[in-house]
């Protein structure tokens, strides 16, 4: 399982991390308990100076439906572009938004039914991480980011399968949904470079959960791609909710603080072809980010959730995804990068639209 394997490979990609993974998490000769353990407590002599020890609020962050709720909540995040067009193409039309479309009552009904699982398994998995991670910021965040990534790994999986057989291909989905787990696999990085996965619980919750919600997406995604684009969305408006409300608590300390190599090879050093690709909502190079401590680190942590969360609302229209170094005219070629009017979204599409009379 890639999700299990994930630790032992990522381990010998950053050489900087098993110095602070490895410490051993004891003050004055006391082990510390892993359900306890805030990597920002450590006393002076360790490479984490103490900060103001602040608590998170165990406030639910309910996460909002962005599709057909009446009143939505916004999140500080920029809103994604128009369904209708993609950037670079705003005189070309692709497949129509469902909210503009008027869709009929039993499809109403099926997408809020949708949301409303999604939300609440969602809500589900944030009331097991405020129950063990209430102060425990970096191994949270290790949780959190193990599973982050695996929905992109079970997209690839089922786009693989659908090629495979010779139903249809998404060429561009499986370029932008490689791109999210890569950037993904960088906030994993990340986090085990500052000892988010000290404990072996830590590792165990993860990579646990990360099974089960791997095989749930797998399914989730066979039968209606909008349903666990939603459910994805859902689980990055959540992250970035998290990042920006620890930015705030701790943002003072964490400028102190210098950011891990993990990050710095990542966003600074690297070819970034690949970190603009998961950005489908930006023109290409229009970010490029600053990274001087360990608050611009997690800045940027936070601004890529926002772009995947974008992303993940871009493709919940169906054929609407497109890759950002696309060539801008060739929507209509056939690569079969573009939604054709006969494909399905999914088995239950594939299903109604075999019920559907012919015209």
């Amino acid at each position: 399982m890639a999700a299990t394997l994930s630790s032992s490979f990522f381990a010998s990609s950053s050489s900087s991390s098993s110095s602070v993974a490895n410490l051993n998490p004891t003050i004055r000769g006391r082990r510390l308990s892993p359900f306890l353990f805030n990597p920002l407590s450590f006393p002076s002599s360790v490479p984490f100076p103490s900060p103001s020890r602040g608590t998170v609020s165990r406030k639910l962050y309910k996460v909002r439906a962005t599709t057909l709720q009446e009143k939505e909540e916004k999140v500080t995040v920029e809103d994604s572009f128009n369904a209708k067009t993609i950037p670079g193409n705003e005189g070309k039309v692709t497949d129509a938004d469902p909210t503009t479309s008027a869709p009929g009552s039993v499809e109403s009904w099926v997408i809020k039914f949708e949301q409303s699982v999604n939300i609440f398994l969602t809500e589900s998995v944030i009331k097991i991480l405020d129950a063990f991670y209430h102060d425990r910021h970096y191994a949270r965040f290790f949780v959190l980011e193990t599973i982050a990534r695996v929905p992109y790994f079970a997209f690839i999986s089922v786009l693989h399968m659908y090629e495979s057989f010779g139903w249809w291909r998404r060429a561009d989905y499986l370029k932008v949904h490689f791109a999210e787990s890569w950037n993904e696999m960088h906030h994993l990085l990340i986090m085990e470079e500052l000892g988010g996965n000290a404990f072996w619980f830590d590792r165990f919750l993860a990579q646990h959960i990360a099974i089960f919600y791997y095989f749930m997406t797998v399914v989730m995604y066979a039968l209606s791609p909008r349903m666990a684009y939603h459910f994805s969305e859902c689980v990055e408006r959540h992250a970035f909710s998290t990042y920006d409300k620890f930015l705030k608590l701790q943002g003072e300390e964490l400028k102190k603080l210098p950011a891990p190599q993990a990050a710095i090879q990542y966003y600074m050093n690297e070819d970034l072809y690949l970190f603009d690709e998961f950005q489908t909502a930006r023109a290409l190079n229009s970010r490029r980010p600053k990274i001087e401590n360990l608050y611009d680190v997690f800045v940027n942590i936070r601004d890529d959730e926002a772009e995947h969360c974008k992303t993940m609302k871009a493709c919940q229209t169906h054929g609407n995804l497109r890759s950002p170094h696309a060539d801008p005219n060739s929507l209509e070629d056939d690569s079969g990068c573009a939604a054709s009017q006969t494909d399905c979204e999914g088995i239950i599409d594939c299903v109604k639209k075999s019920l559907a009379p012919q015209r």
